[in-house]
């Protein structure tokens, strides 16, 4: 074990001073992974990073802003509050490379048009970054990501905001997300409940993989093209798809038909206590949360806290209730009608709206 500690630190140790002290020559290429999506959650919008090669030094070492490291204690407390911390490290191109194969996602590389001195600058920066306090920051979902962090990087060494985004920024920036949970219904169910007011907001923050990639693309130095050749090293796999009834709106829609059917009171009102569990939720994670995404959440109307009162109500005061969460609905309802997911609400909104006029017309009796 020690062995393997010490082999560890002298390779740490050998990189900086490697990167400290040996100029990049000019042969020396910076390059952008733009690497495709994959099926798990973290790999939905794909990734971005940095590539250095020199062959005159047998340099080929690849920077990576999105690592984290699920051992950290408290990891998802931490996540979900905000400051969880992720960190630049660098690996060799194989080594990168490698795990994109195994997993047959495509890695699209644009090689950029910099000066001998930009290059080594970026270099620079970026070897600062990895043996310094900067290693770490905190990941924001829209406001810093590896795709961000490259974008900052690049600026800051250009002294200038020469990465500008290109893409569409009249759409939401919950538009812009949506297609990119095609084949995840419940990955697109949970973001979309989860996420606030600010998600809503127009999409002109330049986040994603693919936006930095036609940002590229478009960006000129001096009137000259910024990317100088652009080519894919991974064909990739297209990502499963297919339809899964399980996996629609349309089990959701059975699930929730079954409750109404049911014309119990007590069911009626245990899915209510339990929608308003969720919104009790989603009330207060905003509050404890960092995440912007999270704050003022509207999806508590439809999933009101105020249920939770429902159990313990009688007479004219239960009718009082439900005539108010009646008008949440209502309001929540004309939010939505500009929103889209709209159609993923509409059975929740529908089946709440029987079982609250249910229950009111029970209570006359």
């Amino acid at each position: 074990m020690m062995k393997k500690l010490l082999s560890v630190v002298f390779l740490l140790l050998s990189f900086l001073s490697f990167s400290q002290n040996t100029p990049l020559s000019n042969k020396a290429t910076v390059s952008i992974f733009t690497c495709g999506r994959g099926n798990e959650l973290y790999t939905t919008f794909g990734h971005t990073a940095i590539r250095i090669k020199d062959e005159n030094t047998n340099l080929d070492v690849v920077y990576n802003y999105g690592a984290f490291d699920f051992n950290t204690e408290n990891f998802y407390l931490k996540f979900v509050k905000g400051d969880l911390q992720y960190f630049i490290n660098a690996s060799s191109y194989n080594d990168f490379i490698y795990e994109y194969q195994m997993e047959k996602r495509e890695v699209i590389e644009q090689t950029l048009n910099f000066s001998p001195t930009q290059k080594q600058e970026l270099f620079d920066l970026l070897n600062a970054s990895l043996f310094s306090e900067e290693r770490s920051y905190t990941y924001k979902f829209i406001d810093r990501n590896c795709t961000t962090m490259v974008v900052e990087k690049i600026n800051k060494m250009i002294g200038k905001e020469l990465i500008q985004k290109v893409d569409d920024t009249s759409i939401s920036y919950r538009e812009l997300l949506y297609p990119y949970f095609a084949n995840h219904f419940y990955y697109k169910l949970g973001i979309n409940i989860i996420f606030g007011a600010k998600t809503d907001n127009k999409a002109v923050k330049l986040f994603l993989p693919s936006e930095l990639m036609h940002s590229l693309d478009k960006a000129k130095i001096n009137g000259i093209p910024l990317v100088i050749k652009k080519e894919t090293l991974i064909q990739g796999n297209e990502l499963e798809s297919g339809f899964s009834f399980v996996d629609s709106i349309y089990f959701i829609a059975l699930l929730l038909l079954l409750l109404v059917v049911t014309n119990k009171k007590k069911v009626f009102v245990t899915y209510l206590f339990v929608a308003g569990l969720l919104g009790l939720f989603l009330s207060l994670v905003g509050l404890y949360s960092l995440h912007k995404e999270l704050l003022w959440n509207y999806n508590a109307l439809l999933f009101n806290p105020l249920f939770l009162l429902l159990p313990f109500l009688k007479g004219k005061w239960f009718k009082k209730l439900i005539q108010t969460c009646f008008v949440f609905l209502g309001i929540y309802s004309l939010l939505l009608l500009t929103k889209p997911h709209v159609w993923l609400m509409l059975p929740f909104i529908a089946a709440t709206a029987y079982m609250l006029w249910k229950l009111q017309k029970s209570e006359r009796k």
